[in-house]
């Protein structure tokens, strides 16, 4: 028989009902935040711990035999070797150089993809370390050092640490992993296809579509920090060039002739109010810059022609877009006012790098209980660019920076990526290898996928 309750101990359970909502909506937050049991990223920070060493001797010999965009032959058949060693189904020669596996799981699931990339750049080292790059190549005609400056040999091999590390957790996995390790995010060669465009008309999420993807990139903060914007997190980066036609003369009489060089001056300056005065700044950043200016063979001559080159950034394609079209209308109307003419070329290049802002918030929450939450950092967009945006264009994804300087260097003594004394603290190759492993298994842990 049902026992009733009594009236006055009811009205006393209701007392305390908005409380208990309030516990359970906290516990149900908790829950979202962090969808595996603690024990498996202990599993994790075991795992990773035990293979350290290795994994930091695999990123020396990548740093000692760096190779350029699209001719990282060496590199992807390291890699490939220790894929296969550890039984996953592997894929070499996608956009040229690029090697795609898949780990299964024991348990149904989704699909998460974690990429790395493996290209070097045209970069003579000047770091005084025992395994410190003394590889030479031609690069655009010219004889240059090769060097890790960017820190992909850092991002290879620790994709290559989380490969081992799931793979022995097997068991405790629902859904698979794709790892993608890809040539040429600094650029194709002139003339050639490659990155992460290529990789994706060549179908690389095709046969086993990825619900979602993570990367990460070294970057000139302390070791022990990760560093993240939500949204927009990295920019469009376009190429453009602009002739200058005008009509050569003598340079003591300007007047016989059309001057190009001072038309083209003039562009120079006409095109730095695009930004400051007709782009929406509030709405992203945008960059135009001249990075070279040439004209004229004689210091008397006026010459017929002046040609200059530059990139163009922005972190919306509504500023992108509106760039574009002022570059040329802008570029046109000064030359003509001189009464030169402008042929203005733009060859697109990455389209902005933007993080899904819900599994940003999510991997931020997950990060933040487990490593601390003044060690997780957010900052503003920055104006370089990433090939990883191919990717976060077709599938939520979440790009992040981990810190690479040694405790207590001063800022001024931190060297920037593309530097030829950039200089990564090893300690950060663990700290990398568990904060991907640590988002891919809370990642294949929802259900909901």
């Amino acid at each position: 028989m049902k026992k009733s309750v009594p009236k006055n101990q009811s009205r006393e359970l209701y007392k305390f009902f908005p409380f208990l909502m309030i516990i359970v909506f906290r516990f149900s937050i908790l829950n979202a935040q962090q969808l595996v049991d603690k024990s498996v990223f202990s599993k994790i920070d075991s795992l990773t711990k035990s293979i350290e060493n290795k994994v930091i001797e695999w990123r020396r010999d990548f740093h000692q035999h760096p190779e350029l965009s699209n001719r990282e032959t060496r590199t992807s058949s390291i890699v490939a070797a220790h894929l296969k060693r550890l039984g996953l189904k592997v894929e070499t020669g996608i956009a040229h150089t690029g090697v795609v596996a898949v780990l299964e799981g024991n348990h149904p699931g989704p699909v998460v993809a974690l990429r790395a990339d493996m290209d070097a750049l045209p970069v003579t080292e000047e770091v005084n370390l025992p395994f410190a790059s003394k590889e030479r190549t031609t690069y655009e005609g010219k004889e240059v050092g090769v060097m890790h400056a960017c820190g992909h040999d850092v991002h290879t091999s620790i994709l290559m640490g989380v490969a081992e590390t799931l793979s022995k957790m097997k068991d405790k996995l629902r859904g698979k992993v794709k790892f993608i390790f890809q040539p040429a995010e600094e650029g194709a060669p002139e003339g050639e296809e490659g990155g992460a465009e290529l990789m994706s008309k060549e179908g690389v999420f095709e046969n086993l579509k990825p619900d979602l993807i993570f990367g990460l990139h070294t970057m000139y903060a302390e070791v022990g920090k990760i560093l993240y914007a939500p949204g927009p997190t990295m920019a469009s980066a376009d190429n453009f060039s602009i002739t200058v036609h005008g009509r050569g003369s003598h340079g003591a009489a300007p007047w016989l002739g059309i001057d190009p060089i001072v038309a083209a001056a003039q562009i120079v300056l006409g095109l730095q109010t695009i930004v400051s005065r007709q782009a929406d700044l509030t709405e992203g950043a945008a960059v135009i810059t001249v990075g070279t200016i040439n004209g004229g063979t004689r210091h008397n001559i006026i010459p017929d022609y002046a040609e200059m080159t530059g990139t163009i950034r922005a972190l919306n394609e509504t500023t992108r877009n509106l760039l574009h079209e002022r570059i040329k209308n802008v570029s046109e109307q000064i030359a003509k006012s001189f009464g030169a003419t402008a042929n203005v070329e733009i060859q697109n290049g990455y389209p902005v790098t933007v993080n899904n802002k819900e599994l940003a918030g999510n991997s931020v929450k997950l990060l933040k209980s487990i490593l601390g939450e003044k060690n997780i950092i957010e900052i503003t967009p920055k104006m370089m660019a990433e090939d990883f945006s191919y990717f976060a264009n077709k599938i939520q994804g979440f790009y992040f920076f981990i810190g690479i300087a040694s405790p207590g260097t001063p800022a001024d003594k931190i060297e920037a990526n593309h530097s030829p004394r950039f200089y990564v603290d090893e300690r950060a190759i663990l700290f990398g290898m568990r904060s991907l492993a640590y988002l891919t298994v809370n990642a294949l842990s929802d259900k909901t996928k």
